[in-house]
């Protein structure tokens, strides 16, 4: 799902799950490689977990409100606050077991 400076709020802070967030952009190819990775997360985690995109280029009050200083930038939402943030493409494997942890 695409979230935008407008959705934001909505989609991620109010959400009744946890989001997690790719701030990523066009240009970048560490974000282009994971697209898979959070393919496979959005399908693991169904019910469990959001995921969510936001465009750095163009979204830049919540990427800079999210102090996102480079992409891709991965952040878990609940309740509104970042309970868990990481910088750089990750594995499937890596990433899974860093949301086990963050979700837990």
């Amino acid at each position: 799902m695409n979230v935008t400076d407008d959705t934001f709020d909505a989609e991620v802070r109010r959400s009744s799950i946890p989001v997690l967030v790719e701030f990523w952009a066009t240009w970048c190819p560490p974000c282009r490689r994971m697209v898979p990775v959070l393919d496979s997360v959005a399908q693991a985690y169904e019910g469990r977990l959001k995921v969510a995109k936001v465009d750095t280029d163009t979204n830049p009050g919540i990427t800079r409100e999210a102090g996102v200083l480079a992409n891709p930038t991965l952040s878990v939402y609940r309740d509104g606050e970042v309970v868990f943030s990481v910088v750089g493409a990750r594995s499937l494997s890596r990433l899974t077991t860093e949301l086990e942890t963050a979700l837990s």
